[in-house]
């Protein structure tokens, strides 16, 4: 079926971006306006419409995807699901109304990747370590990079690391999985620019030392200590997130 960009023309850039993105695109899907088994635009094209970034577009479709109203086929794209299927797990961003709300998102995340971790190292294959040493220089690079933008700096590439760790326990349940978590992510909802330049440096360099520890467990195979390190990792962030959330209250 031929794509039909027309079908995007209505979309202006949303206001609280992944969640605006994410309703806009549901809205069209439940009116008919995107029907049943139609291709969706490219990524670019749908940057283009709505003025977002590649990154929230990307997060706004995994999130469509996790529930089951699009799916995509290597090679053609993003399609509209042919069969609505019953509504699936999901976590709604704008209705995480305070800090609380989105600890305790971690702390489920925290409790599925933890395991994840331990079942890469037992069962990764060449390939799937490949992606995710992959992702992780990604990363390095993108948080290395002069002029980067401050506020989404290393975001898409950090969140390619974990789920190529999700893929890597060769249960696709978990990658599924993630797609729900990616758009609570905390880094999408402290307000990085904030901090000053040294403050997000060290910020970044922490969390790539972190990855750095749970990849070496991983490459070893060691499944207790890839548990260790994402434990380590993920807990950290739940306590830098409500860390960083208090000092730009206070700033």
């Amino acid at each position: 079926m031929s794509r039909d960009p027309a079908a995007f023309g209505a979309i202006r850039k949303a206001p609280n971006l992944t969640a605006g993105l994410i309703e806009t695109l549901v809205a069209q899907i439940e009116s008919g306006d995107l029907a049943p088994g139609q291709r969706l635009p490219t990524e670019q094209a749908i940057v283009s419409a709505t003025g977002v970034s590649r990154t929230v577009v990307r997060e706004a479709l995994a999130s469509l995807r996790a529930r089951g109203m699009i799916t995509t086929r290597q090679g053609l794209g993003a399609f509209v699901a042919e069969t609505a299927l019953p509504r699936s797990f999901s976590i709604e961003p704008d209705k995480l109304e305070s800090i609380a709300d989105v600890l305790q998102v971690l702390e489920l995340r925290l409790s599925i990747e933890v395991e994840a971790a331990g079942l890469a190292a037992e069962r990764r294959d060449p390939a799937g370590l490949e992606r995710i040493e992959a992702a992780q220089a990604a990363f390095l690079a993108a948080i290395s990079a002069p002029g980067a933008d401050a506020e989404t700096v290393g975001l898409g590439e950090d969140l390619a690391v974990h789920r190529a760790i999700l893929a890597a326990t060769g249960n696709a349940y978990f990658a599924r999985v993630f797609d729900v978590f990616n758009v609570v992510i905390p880094r999408q909802r402290i307000p990085v620019a904030a901090l000053s330049q040294t403050e997000r440096e060290r910020h970044l360099r922490r969390v790539g030392q972190e990855h750095e520890a749970i990849l070496a467990a991983i490459r070893a195979g060691d499944a207790t200590a890839a548990r260790r390190a994402m434990r380590v990792h993920l807990t950290r962030a739940r306590d830098r997130y409500a860390a960083l959330r208090s000092e730009v209250k206070a700033g």
